[in-house]
């Protein structure tokens, strides 16, 4: 069972995240919170393995819930709520390490996608926030790697990153080049190498900043 904290002051909203994930046999949300304050006590208290973050929130905003737990060394996986008008704050929650960014209207498929997904150590990003990242923050400066080198993405790994900023797994990329997962693993593989960044998310902020995509 996926444990999850759900940090969202809109009670209606709150309460209609909760019903709906009530609906999945695997995700359950053991707590909530109604700011960010009130969510770092209820994260210290329930130890969840996901945590739901809306941005906009009294007391404590999702970027300063975001900031704390980076400070504290807490590295949660966590799903920023956001709204068409929330780019700089996504931004801000990139680089502070959320893992995945969906916007409210999401369907519970995709919702509980993401929440299994990034579970597991992995990344969503919904097409349409990656759409205004591309238009929004195609030269916002990204803080770059010392390891990073100039060596270019081939055509391939061009392709599959193209892929990776539609918050497409692995497999589905494998399925989609007719390739098998394990080639495609390999291919991520080097092109966080080549960017110089620790996973898939920096990954297509990178690709934005040297203009890959």
């Amino acid at each position: 069972m996926i444990r999850v904290l759900l940090v969202e002051d809109q009670t209606l909203i709150r309460e209609g995240l909760e019903k709906l994930l009530s609906l999945t046999d695997d995700i359950s949300v053991i707590s909530r919170a109604s700011d960010g304050e009130e969510g770092i006590e209820k994260l210290r208290e329930s130890d969840p393995d996901v945590i739901l973050l809306d941005v906009r929130m009294p007391k404590m905003n999702g970027i300063e819930f975001l900031q704390s737990l980076q400070e504290a060394g807490d590295a949660t996986p966590t799903i920023l709520l956001t709204t068409f008008d929330d780019d700089a704050a996504l931004l801000n929650g990139i680089r502070l390490g959320a893992k995945g960014y969906l916007l409210k209207d999401v369907s519970l498929a995709k919702l509980t996608e993401a929440i299994r997904l990034v579970a597991k150590g992995g990344t969503m990003i919904s097409p349409v926030v990656t759409e205004r990242l591309l238009r929004g923050f195609k030269n916002a400066p990204l803080p770059t790697s010392p390891d990073y080198g100039e060596e270019p993405l081939t055509p391939r790994e061009t392709e599959i990153l193209r892929l990776m900023t539609g918050g497409y797994s692995n497999r589905e990329i494998a399925s989609a080049l007719k390739l098998t997962e394990g080639t495609v693993k390999n291919h991520v593989s080097n092109i966080l190498g080549k960017l110089g960044v620790r996973d898939r998310t920096r990954a297509v902020l990178k690709a934005i900043e040297k203009g890959y995509i």
